[in-house]
């Protein structure tokens, strides 16, 4: 996997994609503590899994260069979520693969913002990281995510189990989506 000496920073036309900052912990966890934005997740953060979950995140970006973002709005410069790529050696059966994900507060929902920063994260990938593929996956209830997928141009592989999931979970159920590098 390809690693860079510093930091990616991506920007799109309202976005800017960034390492984290010590003033993304509070407004991370208060999304990760919101019923509404984490109810395709088993359960919300508690403040120290949220804030655990920030530094494991930026220990990946330290480390290559790349990972999930912080998005801030470039109006004025407001933390709103994250995007970006992961790299999974080996958790799933389709492992090796590299993924993209989001999350966003909900009063930044419906705006464009996951799609936006998506785009520009497929763009790295294949540009920058010469990946061939990159995957997505969701609960099957979060058809809202699932759309994000399909407006970027990924494509439904599968169904299956996700392992960190009981698998009596009403949430087991995962969607996996998958798109290709674009031919030239």
């Amino acid at each position: 996997m390809k690693q860079f000496h510093s930091p990616i920073q991506l920007e799109t036309a309202r976005l800017i994609l960034r390492p984290w900052k010590a003033s993304d912990l509070e407004p991370f966890a208060q999304l990760n503590a919101d019923p509404d934005v984490m109810r395709h997740f088993p359960s919300p953060l508690s403040k120290i899994e949220s804030d655990a979950l920030a530094e494991r995140i930026q220990s990946f970006i330290s480390k290559d260069g790349w990972g999930f973002w912080a998005v801030e709005l470039k109006q004025n410069q407001q933390f709103i979520g994250f995007t970006g790529l992961h790299h999974q050696p080996e958790q799933f059966d389709f492992s090796p693969c590299t993924e993209i994900g989001w999350r966003y507060a909900k009063q930044h929902w419906h705006q464009g913002y996951a799609t936006e920063a998506a785009q520009a994260c497929l763009d790295f990938a294949f540009q920058q990281l010469d990946l061939n593929e990159v995957v997505a996956f969701t609960a099957t209830t979060n058809t809202p995510s699932e759309k994000v997928m399909q407006r970027i141009g990924m494509h439904y592989v599968k169904n299956f189990i996700h392992p960190k999931v009981d698998s009596e979970h009403p949430l087991a159920e995962h969607l996996l989506y998958s798109i290709e590098r674009p031919t030239e």
